[in-house]
């Protein structure tokens, strides 16, 4: 099997003893992220579920934005909105909601072809496959 990394450089994160406050380090910069505080958090950053449909949301919208703009389709706004729940009684499924706007008309065929489009996202493509979480310590 030929993997390859899809990020240039490894993610890197750490935590102290303040509750549950993370420093996650990426290319760029430093994300935060806590948890609620009816977790026990100070909810002074995303947690780690708003994490991940943050990363769908953009992913999705980036993936739209480049298809409408390559089709030179004139769709100045676009919107996501996201949840997820889950099924922990029959396999622990978990189900993500994920609702797309546009502020201008949208023909019926576009959002036919925007919906294939967005499903085409890389994130979405990995949350919709297997993924293997090889862990070391």
């Amino acid at each position: 099997m030929s993997q390859i990394n899809i990020l240039e450089n490894d993610i890197t994160g750490s935590i102290g003893t303040s509750n549950y406050i993370c420093t996650i380090n990426w290319r760029n910069g430093v994300i935060m992220i806590d948890e609620p505080t009816n977790l026990g958090g100070q909810d002074t950053a995303p947690d780690p579920y708003t994490t991940l449909l943050a990363a769908l949301a953009g992913c999705t919208l980036s993936t739209l934005r480049m298809y409408i703009d390559r089709k030179g389709w004139v769709i100045p706004d676009i919107s996501v909105q996201l949840n997820m729940s889950q099924d922990r009684e029959n396999g622990f499924t978990t189900f993500i909601k994920r609702d797309i706007y546009f502020s201008s008309d949208v023909s019926s065929e576009q959002k036919d072809r925007l919906l294939i489009i967005a499903g085409k996202c890389p994130v979405s493509k990995i949350l919709e496959n297997n993924v293997i979480i090889n862990t070391t310590i």
